[in-house]
């Protein structure tokens, strides 16, 4: 017995995905979230990347004026402040998504 061609996969499993995507659209159709919850995602993810960054930036600026180095310690603060912003606003997106 040959295996089924991969559409055939997929055309078994439609009608549950379809019923997958209504579910899901629906439920955050009842939710009914207003404008200003809009604003506050907005905010949580805007303000979870500014805080590391600035605090990367006052330790890297700390880090040059009390240690003589080739380096700019405020640069590397800057990028790695902002790289673990990046990586907190990413998790409370996830988290949010895996509410709807």
């Amino acid at each position: 017995m040959t295996p089924d061609p991969p559409s055939r996969k997929r055309s078994r499993n439609l009608p549950d995905q379809i019923t997958t995507k209504v579910n899901r659209k629906l439920l955050a159709q009842r939710r009914n979230h207003s404008v200003w919850y809009g604003f506050g995602m907005f905010g949580l993810v805007g303000w979870s990347v500014v805080v590391p960054a600035l605090l990367g930036i006052a330790l890297g600026i700390w880090i040059d004026r009390h240690v003589s180095s080739p380096y700019s310690w405020t640069l590397m603060g800057l990028v790695f402040g902002v790289a673990l912003g990046c990586m907190n606003a990413w998790y409370w997106i996830q988290k949010e998504s895996q509410d709807d």
